[in-house]
């Protein structure tokens, strides 16, 4: 199992994990823990027009976590939540035995996902890879639509005057 899943390629991700510092202010965070291995993602977002401008995370999670927020740090600005929703929804299917071309997906943007078909085989590491996943799509809704609700706060407020 080792040799498949903990490969060269998914050590160097996991040492290579970008935005991993907290942001400030963000819009929303999120954390996830796996129930499994105790692996926990917390990440931060802030949406601008729509899409995720700024991105912050901390991850304390095995090394298939840790190449999973790595990757997913990598292409996350400027993605919008639906598109993030459909990326989970995407990596759990693949994960699940669906056949995803991940050279073809979003243009190419996630191509390096198929590193993770080694780990279909093995259920009780679904839930580390998808923590990354989970959070960033969770944290980008929640950002998307607390930037409606303070869009229509003034449009509320000159309809009561």
């Amino acid at each position: 199992m080792s040799d498949q899943l903990y490969n060269t390629r998914i050590l160097r991700l996991a040492a290579t994990i970008p935005h991993q510092e907290r942001l400030e202010a963000p819009q929303a965070t999120v954390q996830k823990v796996s129930p499994i291995c105790g692996s926990r993602v917390t990440v931060d977002v802030v949406m601008e027009g729509g899409v995720v401008a700024r991105f912050g995370q901390e991850v304390r999670a095995c090394a298939l976590g840790q190449a999973a927020a790595s990757l997913v740090g990598r292409g996350v600005v400027g993605q919008s939540a639906q598109e993030l929703a459909a990326l989970r929804d995407a990596m759990r299917s693949f994960l699940n035995g669906e056949v995803i071309d991940w050279a073809a997906y979003a243009d190419g943007r996630w191509a390096e996902l198929e590193i993770f078909a080694p780990a279909v085989a093995f259920k009780s590491r679904h839930g580390s890879i998808l923590l990354a996943f989970e959070t960033c799509a969770e944290a980008a809704a929640t950002a998307a639509a607390a930037g409606k609700a303070v869009a229509t706060a003034p449009e509320a407020a000159r309809a009561l005057a």
